[in-house]
């Protein structure tokens, strides 16, 4: 403990930790006024609880692997929509591609002549500090034209960060945002069914927001020859931290302090392990 190991191994693990300037504890974990005289108990009482906080962090790693959750709480924006609302990113939040009563559910790019034109999907986490193992996509099948083409990607990429402002996302989404991790790009199949994309390794997702990127397309319309993106469910695999952690973020510099309520702790991990929308 005394050479912070534990933080190191986090450190090593959740690079985004290093742009925390502060952990903030409970009241309960103020210094005592018998060891405010020794600076030697001082320390070592910081490292315990630092300890602690980063040992709490492991135990979330677990979980989120053992039993993740769905993580999205709601749509942002989506870089084009071709008949809004009809075919709105919000479609992407329901598992089904036809609603109760029957209609398509999806979202759809605008046509392009080029295929090469990425398009991109923001969403909100369920928490400002999550960790993210998985992204899973179902791309559209449109069942009405012949062939029944699909109309996927051809490769995705994901991407997470924060928001500079909440005036701007409203005003100007796709602007404002800063994104503190890239993923590698992941090749998708033209395939109507849940395509899982597994991270090289758990990242945590400090500031709540997670764009996927949609490198390309593979399918022409019937109607126009135009090339579009069909996206029917997105899912966020993981697991959101707060109400043990909560961050508070400082920009311009993207720092940020850690707030830790050790008595969230179980619930936290607990509902990762009950809750309905757990995964394994």
């Amino acid at each position: 403990m005394a050479n912070g190991l534990l933080k190191q191994l986090c450190l090593t693990m959740f690079p985004q930790l290093s742009n925390n300037i502060r952990i903030i504890a409970p009241n309960s974990w103020r210094m005592n006024n018998v060891n405010i005289e020794r600076s030697n108990a001082i320390e070592m009482e910081v490292l315990e609880k630092e300890h602690q906080v980063y040992a709490s962090l492991f135990q979330a790693l677990f979980r989120s692997e053992v039993s993740p959750r769905d993580c999205i709480a709601d749509a942002v924006s989506a870089s084009s929509t071709d008949r809004d609302p009809d075919e709105s990113i919000v479609n992407t939040l329901s598992p089904w591609s036809r609603s109760q009563w029957g209609i398509a559910s999806y979202w759809s790019s605008k046509g392009h002549s080029n295929p090469d034109v990425p398009e991109t999907l923001t969403y909100r986490l369920k928490a400002g500090i999550s960790i993210v193992t998985e992204i899973d996509i179902q791309p559209f099948e449109v069942y009405w034209e012949r062939d029944r083409p699909i109309c996927s990607a051809q490769s995705v990429r994901f991407r997470m960060g924060y928001a500079r402002s909440q005036c701007l996302l409203l005003c100007k989404p796709d602007d404002n945002f800063v994104w503190t991790y890239t993923s590698p790009t992941f090749p998708m199949k033209q395939e109507n069914r849940l395509q899982r994309f597994k991270l090289p390794k758990p990242v945590l997702c400090i500031g709540g927001y997670l764009q996927v990127e949609l490198l390309g397309s593979v399918q022409r319309a019937e109607i126009d020859g135009l090339f579009y993106i069909c996206i029917c469910h997105v899912r966020v695999l993981g697991l959101p931290l707060e109400p043990a952690f909560n961050i508070q973020m400082f920009e311009p510099s993207g720092k940020f302090m850690l707030q830790y309520n050790p008595n969230s702790l179980h619930s936290t991990l607990e509902h990762s392990c009950n809750g309905e929308n757990s995964y394994m």
